[in-house]
């Protein structure tokens, strides 16, 4: 079929969540906890050692590692601390020893998602020892006033449906899944069919952008040859291609995680019930982007979320906003692993955000510029550079992020043109001055 055999066998996987859903919802729903949870954990588990093998222990030594710690430290800061310390570095050194040149199928990948899930547990615990009044909206509706125990910790941890590619969501939503808190017999097929087929036609997309692009297309003398705007467009086809493989994988686990019925996110106006609440991806504003913040919003919701909660809110106390996302940025960096592509990835999605924030304000602040961009007329032409914009510098921005090592990504950029590269390590220090003065 075109592909290799750990990513053949990771779709197959992540195809096994729907009959999977079935047969719980058929067996297990609504039934014993205890019961349900060893179905999760041996169907996780089984999964994970058919793509990785004796690999699968460092997930199962993690998950009790981090059980032991809230077991004896229980909701402390001194837990969160050894929690966050501990599964980072593990992932951190599984990586070193792990990965190689290029993107990896192994045990990290899993680990990669489960090193958040164990943190965000270990500070729902925190937070559920705090006074309420001292807690944030968000974390009142996910505080853990009780540890988890040792059953629950596991099947979090080997959900089928999200273990090896996400989504993340937090053991509140696990516990109240498991209760049968959202619904008796959840209706969820027509739902979860929806989100399957938009993974299929993501899945067919990548597969005939691959035809057109490639990552070895971006370090050939053939690419470096062709005309400027050809290098344009093609970068933007090839960011496409790298995000669709993401967005075809979140789709498909989502309708496997809204066949279960976990992703149940109360109801509409209507009275109808929503299954948006594990939503990794926002097709309607990601295929609609006209400004970066819109990628944000839009892709790897979860992640993002789980960065906001317990990183960048964290941060609140030091008072800077520039600061706790430039920490925020830091950390998803680490967290995707020690190739300097991710590092660079992330440092021009800061400096993108920065330039657009201090454009959009010198525009607001000058009546000239907001009426004229205001004004009907120019509304359609605007939008279609806006989107010709975000479509190019997408795949400019996920360059170093898709060839990872710099020696690549520095051949890419110079094969496609430097004065992208010197415009967004110049922007910070002589071009927002300049805009600002003006």
């Amino acid at each position: 079929v075109g592909t290799t055999e750990p990513a053949l066998k990771l779709l197959l996987t992540v195809l096994a969540g729907y009959p999977l859903a079935l047969i719980h919802r058929k067996y297990f729903y609504g039934k014993d906890a205890s019961l349900q949870h060893l179905f999760f954990i041996a169907s996780g588990l089984s999964m994970g050692f058919w793509n990785y093998g004796r690999d699968m222990f460092h997930c199962v030594f993690t998950t009790f590692f981090t059980y032991c710690t809230l077991f004896i430290l229980k909701g402390t800061n001194i837990s969160v601390a050894i929690t966050f310390i501990f599964n980072l570095g593990y992932l951190l050194i599984g990586y070193y020893y792990a990965s190689t040149d290029s993107y990896d199928i192994n045990w990290t990948m899993p680990q990669c998602i489960l090193t958040l899930r164990l943190i965000g547990v270990a500070y729902d615990l925190y937070d559920g020892h705090q006074p309420v009044e001292t807690l944030s909206k968000d974390s009142k509706k996910i505080a853990l006033q009780k540890r988890p125990s040792l059953l629950e910790m596991f099947g979090h941890t080997f959900f089928p449906a999200s273990f090896l590619v996400g989504p993340q969501f937090p053991m509140k939503r696990y516990q109240e899944f498991v209760a049968g808190q959202y619904s008796d017999q959840p209706n969820t097929i027509n739902a979860a069919i929806k989100r399957f087929r938009l993974g299929v036609l993501y899945l067919v997309a990548y597969h005939f952008l691959g035809v057109l692009v490639s990552d070895d297309l971006f370090v050939s003398d053939e690419f470096g040859n062709r005309n400027f705007f050809m290098r344009m467009i093609l970068m933007g086809v090839w960011g496409r291609y790298t995000l669709c493989k993401y967005i075809s994988c979140w789709l498909l686990t989502e309708g496997a995680c809204i066949l279960f019925g976990l992703a149940h996110n109360g109801k509409d106006e209507n009275g109808e019930v929503k299954w948006n609440g594990l939503e990794n991806i926002k097709i309607s504003i990601f295929e609609n982007t006209t400004e970066f913040g819109h990628y944000i919003q839009s892709f790897n919701v979860n992640t993002n979320q789980w960065v906001a909660q317990y990183i960048y809110k964290r941060l609140k106390f030091l008072g800077n906003r520039l600061i706790s996302q430039s920490a925020a940025l830091i950390f998803l960096a680490v967290w995707h692993g020690l190739h300097s592509g991710y590092y660079v990835c992330f440092f021009f999605e800061f400096i993108v955000m920065y330039m657009e924030r201090d454009i959009k304000s010198i525009v607001r602040s000058n009546d000239v510029l907001s009426t004229f961009f205001d004004s009907p007329q120019i509304q359609s032409p605007l939008r279609f550079i806006l989107r010709i914009y975000t479509f190019v510098f997408m795949g400019w921005c996920l360059l170093p992020f898709g060839l990872l090592h710099f020696d690549w990504y520095w051949k890419a950029f110079g094969n496609a043109s430097y004065v992208g590269v010197i415009l967004f390590v110049l922007y910070p220090l002589v071009y927002a001055p300049l805009l600002r003065l003006v």
